[in-house]
């Protein structure tokens, strides 16, 4: 009987702690998910299923075989790239040109290795928008270097308007000049090119800072339009200023292309230009895809929380250190060191070296010059003065033939007071 009373009572107890737990509200399934298990268990990813739920899986990006891969390109690239710079160093003979080219190099490296980088932290706590921001720093002053190097093969600023001053604009939509019809190149049409790659210069630098520090108080996610995000408004700003600099570039590709023929430069621009524009819209493609969920968004990658953007992110990554392999390749064939290889073996052998390759380095790595030339540009007095080139004058003699030549002084912040016209673009 004392058996069947406490079998009674037991089933009454259970009954009753049941019922008190049926009566308590469930917990989020994603916080039911996630919390035991990420400090329980190592290497774990979590991504959101099609279904809006959270789901354990695994994604490419933070594998061996992905960081492997990617390794293999980075460090192909960085051994062709590097080369290239030595070679281009060790035949130091055109400086004012050469400068120019040696840091249009360094795109490969930084670009490569910082993506790499971003890639192997992928998990760490958004590291990437910290790496992300220096490499998109130097993509600005890439763009420069490249307009500056393109003055500098015609000769300098007075040596283009010699050729170009006066003649009309042919209006093309094709070329972007359908709203510049009736106008003239000037002085001003130069101002205009510069101007628009240096503001680039300008603003890249400013808006990786707003990001950093917005990525810092969590309002700054790859991907993330939502009007109370950074995300948004860095794109739109960033979008008008490359666009511009991008543009600037098309207006004087296409007023000395005849000009710039000697220079082949059409296998330069479009290399330049695939490097820096279309990495900017692939970014914000992938971003565009983990939205819409075609790309899977990871809550935990690693046993670590990551935010929104960040596989989107990687996948960005992961391209770029395949992209720069085959970038630099196609900047081996535009950047030859071979013409300069040459004129090194033509001088003659009382002429000293200029250039040691630590000092030619040292030069190349001094943005001293852009902030210079920053000054020249948005100054009021830039009507009144043209920057003049720094190659080489040769002088003619009495007999027509040409004389020992001058060289200019290296710094390209020399000018002289040449044209004085308050033409406008």
């Amino acid at each position: 009987m004392s058996f069947m009373n406490e079998t009674l009572s037991n089933i009454a107890n259970s009954t009753l702690i049941m019922a008190s737990e049926s009566s308590v509200e469930e917990p989020d399934p994603q916080s039911t998910f996630l919390l035991p298990n990420i400090s329980t268990m190592a290497n774990m990813t979590v991504v959101i299923s099609k279904n809006g739920t959270p789901v354990e899986d695994q994604i490419f990006l933070n594998t061996v075989a992905a960081q492997a891969l990617s390794g293999i390109f980075v460090w192909s690239a960085l051994l062709i790239t590097c080369h290239q710079i030595y070679s281009h160093l060790r035949s130091y003979t055109a400086p004012n040109e050469q400068r120019y080219i040696i840091r249009i190099l360094f795109i490969v490296p930084i670009y490569a290795f910082d993506s790499w980088l971003s890639l192997l932290f992928i998990s760490n706590d958004q590291y990437y928008v910290y790496f992300d921001s220096v490499r998109d720093c130097y993509e600005a002053f890439v763009i420069y270097n490249f307009l500056s190097l393109s003055f500098e093969y015609l000769g300098g600023e007075s040596a283009i308007m010699a050729e170009i001053r006066g003649k009309q604009i042919q209006s093309s939509c094709l070329y972007g000049t359908c709203c510049l019809a009736g106008m003239s190149y000037s002085i001003g049409f130069l101002r205009f090119c510069k101007q628009a790659t240096l503001q680039f210069c300008v603003v890249k630098p400013i808006m990786a800072i707003i990001t950093i520090f917005l990525q810092a108080f969590g309002k700054y996610h790859d991907g993330d339009f939502n009007v109370n995000g950074g995300y948004l408004y860095i794109t739109i700003i960033y979008n008008i200023s490359v666009s511009l600099s991008l543009y600037a570039l098309f207006l004087f590709y296409s007023a000395t292309s005849d000009l710039l023929r000697p220079y082949e430069p059409v296998l330069k621009f479009l290399t330049i230009k695939s490097v820096i524009f279309l990495s900017f819209w692939q970014g914000m493609i992938l971003a565009i895809l983990e939205r819409c969920g075609v790309i899977p968004e990871a809550l935990v990658i690693d046993s670590h929380e990551v935010g929104a953007g960040t596989v989107a992110a990687g996948w960005q990554n992961f391209i770029t250190c395949i992209e720069m392999f085959f970038a630099a390749i196609a900047l081996r064939y535009a950047f030859t060191y071979n013409v300069y290889q040459a004129k090194k073996s033509l001088a003659p052998d009382n002429v000293a070296p200029m250039h040691s390759i630590s000092s030619g380095l040292k030069e190349t790595i001094n943005p001293g010059d852009m902030v210079q030339d920053a000054i020249h540009n948005f100054s009021p007095a830039y009507q009144q003065y043209t920057q003049q080139s720094t190659q080489e004058v040769v002088q003619p003699c009495p007999n027509g033939k040409p004389g020992p030549s001058i060289t200019k002084s290296s710094k390209k912040s020399d000018k002289i007071t040449l044209i004085d016209t308050d033409d406008e673009f």
